[in-house]
């Protein structure tokens, strides 16, 4: 690569085509150190994705300034905060995203900027980041940020060289990385520093490279594959007993009305009429059923004698290839609203899932929506906005499924005229749980209580392999161990996979419990899936399981328990 013209050793005044090349150096250098930055993981699990999410979002923020010949730095720090917030994954992106939206606030309409214009824009950018999240924690890219913007303000105080203001922000970034486990315990326990510090950290490296006329490798600008919104969408739910997800027969979809509807009993005479996947939501008034079966008619023939049947959908599960797209979820609405229920037409739902067989779990619960995403490939606030934007509803409801991306869903009320709430649900179970509560007599408002309160009666529990060895809360995890992880912690380590499987269960009080989903991975086959099923069922005899091909990247298996 042609090395970059080396500058003169004080600067005091940047333009715009000095900002620009300055982030694009930044942008490169992450790039360079994405995988060291995806490894600095609290958990040793085959997921860590702060590099990538960072790296993401800041090929988002320099896509309309590569070419620029703009000279306002006030324009070109506005370009790049538009476009970071709209590319930004993850909470490390979003943070990112608000880090550089304050830097342009603070470069506002000007032309060039100096020691003191950075300081303050600096400034702006830690008070942006802090505001991000509902509760700030230190030893995060948050302290990072801070101690940077303080380290430009004392040399701003003391010269007007931007070199030299790098140069001692740079020190300061690397420092406060260095303090992050000192300051976040479970960092320390871990052995890593903070990933989104240290990718911050990465930026101002590279920028103080090109500052010093440093040659940079140039960054690789998204492809429009990459670049796309991907959706996709097909059927299948859970409940039962120990069986294994098929496609085959019909599915069946209705809307039962009647007088005093026992949902439990009308979810199990189902069942023992061989519906497979059932499941029954609603209250005494009016059901939603869903179940997939050889003999559509019998089912049907027993919710007539229950009461009135509305919106009935029949689909062989063996021909059709389904494909919920905006236009049919409002078709749908149409129809429920035909049959005495308008308010259905007027919530979307959008949920962000992993693995084909999930899709098929949400799809099968009706879902409007469904945007790709999950460990590893988390969703960008722009993918999330058009999926909000293209739903025929004004009043849209979203299942991030993840932590690491509610942060990012919760920026696009904020961008759209429509009325979004986010379900902070961090697993897919949750997701489904919340799905399941849905109440197509009750308004937006009630329908956001309820699935938000639906979520934290699901109890989920994922089993995948160790990347590398730590002493993590008590557990001594080895490279190569299979590990299960409860709520978000890790719980169990050991060699055999049977084992962590029943530790697992016992740390989730599973004895509290009646319904066990257990969703097998893509390198899980459907005969071991249902071995361990039947393993489980031997030692709790109490529990009904259900066998789901979830074929989720990364873990083993996701279990959820009721």
């Amino acid at each position: 690569m042609p090395k970059i013209r080396r500058r003169p050793r004080r600067i005091s005044v940047f333009d715009g085509q000095d900002l620009k090349k300055a982030i694009l150096a930044g942008a490169a250098w992450l790039e360079e150190h994405r995988q060291a930055i995806n490894a600095l993981n609290v958990f040793p699990v085959p997921d860590g994705d702060t590099g990538s999410n960072m790296t993401a979002t800041m090929k988002s923020a320099i896509r309309n300034i590569v070419d620029s010949d703009e000279t306002s730095a006030g324009i070109i720090a506005a370009k790049v905060a538009h476009d970071a917030l709209l590319g930004a994954r993850g909470n490390s992106g979003v943070i990112l995203s608000q880090t550089l939206r304050g830097i342009a606030i603070g470069l506002d309409k000007k032309q060039t900027f100096t020691a003191q214009d950075l300081a303050v824009a600096l400034e702006q950018a830690a008070q942006l980041a802090y505001r991000a999240v509902i509760k700030p924690v230190e030893g995060t890219i948050l302290t990072v940020v801070r101690e940077t913007a303080e380290a430009a303000r004392r040399s701003a105080n003391q010269n007007d060289d931007l070199i030299t203001q790098m140069q001692e922000i740079v020190t300061a970034a690397r420092q406060a990385v260095v303090r992050t486990p000192e300051l976040l315990p479970i960092l320390k326990q871990a052995g890593v520093v903070d990933a989104g510090g240290q990718g911050f950290c990465t930026i101002l490296e590279g920028i103080l490279h090109y500052m010093r006329g440093e040659a940079i490798t140039s960054i690789a600008m998204p492809t429009p594959a990459e670049a796309a919104q991907s959706a996709h969408l097909s059927p299948h739910v859970k409940k039962g007993r120990v069986t294994v997800e098929e496609d085959f027969g019909y599915e069946v979809v209705f809307l039962l009305r009647g007088n005093r509807l026992d949902v439990e009993s009308i979810r199990q005479t189902i069942i023992d009429m061989g519906g497979i996947s059932t499941v029954v939501a609603g209250d005494e008034s009016i059901l939603k059923v869903h179940t997939h079966t050889l003999t559509p008619g019998k089912i049907l023939d027993y919710g007539v004698s229950l009461g009135s049947l509305l919106d009935i959908n029949i689909e062989n599960l063996q021909e059709q290839s389904l494909n919920y797209a905006a236009e049919s979820a409002l078709e749908h609405a149409k129809e429920v609203e035909q049959g005495g229920n308008s308010l259905i037409s007027q919530i979307a739902t959008i949920a962000v899932v992993s693995g084909k067989g999930f899709e098929k779990v949400f799809q099968g619960l009706k879902v409007n929506t469904i945007v790709s995403g999950g460990q590893t490939m988390n969703p960008s606030i722009e993918e999330l906005l058009s999926a909000v934007e293209k739903a025929p509803m004004q009043q849209v409801i979203v299942l991030p499924n993840n932590s690491n991306i509610i942060l990012c869903a919760e920026q696009v009320a904020s961008l759209t005229h429509k009325e979004v709430y986010v379900v902070p649900s961090k697993t897919l179970p949750q997701g489904i749980a919340a799905l399941i509560s849905f109440n197509f007599e009750a308004d937006f408002a009630d329908n956001c209580k309820t699935m938000t309160q639906a979520i934290n009666n699901i109890q989920t529990a994922e089993i995948t392999t160790a990347v590398r060895s730590v002493q993590l809360g008590g557990v001594s995890v080895r490279e190569g161990d299979f590990i299960g992880v409860i709520n978000g912690h890790l719980a169990v380590a050991n060699q055999n996979m049977q084992q962590v499987v029943h530790d697992t269960l016992k740390r989730m009080s599973i004895d509290n419990y009646e319904i066990i989903t257990l969703y097998y991975g893509e390198d899980v086959t459907a005969g071991q899936a249902e071995q361990m099923a039947k393993d489980i069922k031997a030692c709790y005899s109490q529990l009904e399981i259900e066998v789901v091909d979830g074929s989720q990247p990364h873990y083993a298996y996701i279990l959820s328990a009721e």
